[in-house]
């Protein structure tokens, strides 16, 4: 344990930004969120983490040793030598279709990178299409959490196991397999380090820039969900966690891994165990497309959970869809409207609930573990009401998580609780 006793973790979600600092008896000890400032990204994501860093009370940040950034899955940027991006990032539900037959060519069909919205396809379609004298400039390819991190300790390149899952790093045999080496793009492959491994202490103009000491140091980071998990306290086989962001994400706890890109499954490392699970499409960016925030806590209260009206909705902003539909096609499915907003939008949230239940179900049938209980992180884990929804189509407890911030379970990988 470093003799600097705070971690610092940092969520970068689709939102915003939110920090947790957090003590080794995991007591939380400062909180921070704000949302992006009005600038294209990545500018916007960097200017956010140095607003985040200069609110960081010179009490705490200078008992800082460790801090840890967790990034929205497979956003990914092209940088040139200095870690500048040569084009706009592409989100973590961007398609890159044109790329897909190339990427199905060459990865096994199982492989969580067989997908339109993968890092690897992004990478590959960037190949295609990228003016040349802009990809001889390339020179890394590396995820929101990899290019955040560097503006800490000024190392290019490097990435973890969780955001790489998705550009086609085997996590099983902890390298890159074959069929990516020796590809006209592969010069472009970060070097990809376990998550909470130590990367380097932050530069010495960070240090002197927002009172750190010299000796803080930055850890390999992880994904949004994969930090949602981490605070959530589910650590045994069976445990769930549903992730009610923008997105919805659910992670199972797994003694057996699970890979179906058909249906957009895929599974990360997680010490001597697997995170199985799957990212959809829908969530509550959909129930905000529709509803404010402020109505959406009046209008859930005055729902009745035990009378679902005979809705099947299918809720997406647009069309497309990964996981338990792997779609890029697939269109939202929101009608009949009806003219009552409270109906509307309890057809809206068991949508979404029956997309869990689909999801979990999915999972057992392709061989994970049984589903013992279900721990509930992201925004949704307010709403009382959605939870008594999802409990009538769920056999199994749900419960809030221990903590809803990702940026607590970034705080965790940075004391090494992984």
């Amino acid at each position: 344990m470093n003799i600097l006793p705070l971690a610092l973790g940092i969520d970068f979600g689709t939102s915003g930004v939110r920090a947790a600092v957090v003590t080794p008896q995991r007591h939380l000890c400062w909180q921070y969120r704000q949302g992006y400032p009005d600038l294209p990204a990545p500018d916007n994501w960097r200017q956010a983490l140095f607003a985040l860093m200069e609110a960081i009370p010179q009490s705490v940040a200078q008992q800082l040793g460790r801090i840890a950034i967790d990034g929205t899955s497979a956003t990914v940027l092209l940088c040139d030598r200095a870690g500048a991006p040569l084009t706009p990032p592409l989100l973590y539900n961007q398609a890159c279709q044109a790329a897909l037959a190339t990427v199905k060519a060459l990865a096994p069909a199982h492989s969580p990178a067989a997908s339109a919205t993968s890092s690897l396809a992004k990478l590959i379609g960037w190949h295609q299409t990228l003016p040349p004298h802009l990809w001889q400039q390339a020179t890394y390819l590396l995820h929101q959490a990899d290019w955040l991190g560097a503006q800490l300790h000024g190392q290019w390149g490097l990435s973890d196991y969780h955001n790489s899952l998705k550009l086609g790093y085997d996590v099983g045999l902890l390298r890159y397999p074959d069929w990516m080496l020796n590809q006209p793009w592969s010069r472009l492959l970060p070097q990809v380090v376990p998550p909470g491994e130590v990367v380097g202490r932050v530069t010495a103009a960070i240090a002197q820039q927002f009172g750190l000491s010299p000796q803080c140091q930055v850890v390999a980071g992880t994904t949004d969900s994969i930090a949602a998990f981490l605070a959530s306290g589910a650590s045994a086989p069976g445990d769930g966690v549903t992730s009610l962001g923008s997105t919805l994400v659910i992670k199972l706890l797994s003694t057996h891994r699970v890979d179906a890109a058909e249906y957009g499954i895929y599974s990360h490392r997680f010490g001597e165990h697997w995170l199985v699970g799957g990212a959809s499409n829908s969530g509550g960016a959909v129930l905000e497309a529709f509803f404010e925030r402020a109505a959406l806590v009046t209008l859930s209260q005055r729902l009745d959970p035990a009378t679902p009206p005979d809705l099947n909705y299918y809720p997406l902003v647009r069309p497309g869809e990964r996981f338990p539909v792997n779609d890029p096609d697939l269109a939202p499915r929101l009608s009949p409207r009806p003219t009552n907003d409270e109906t509307f939008l309890h057809g809206l949230l068991l949508g979404i609930s029956r997309i869990e239940q689909r999801g979990y179900d999915l999972l057992a049938q392709r061989g994970a573990s049984p589903l013992r209980q279900i721990y509930t992180a992201g925004g949704g884990a307010a709403n009382e009401t959605w939870r008594q929804i999802r409990a009538g189509l769920m056999p199994v407890p749900i419960k809030n998580a221990a903590s809803v911030e990702a940026a607590v379970g970034s705080a965790y990988l940075a004391l090494g609780l992984l």
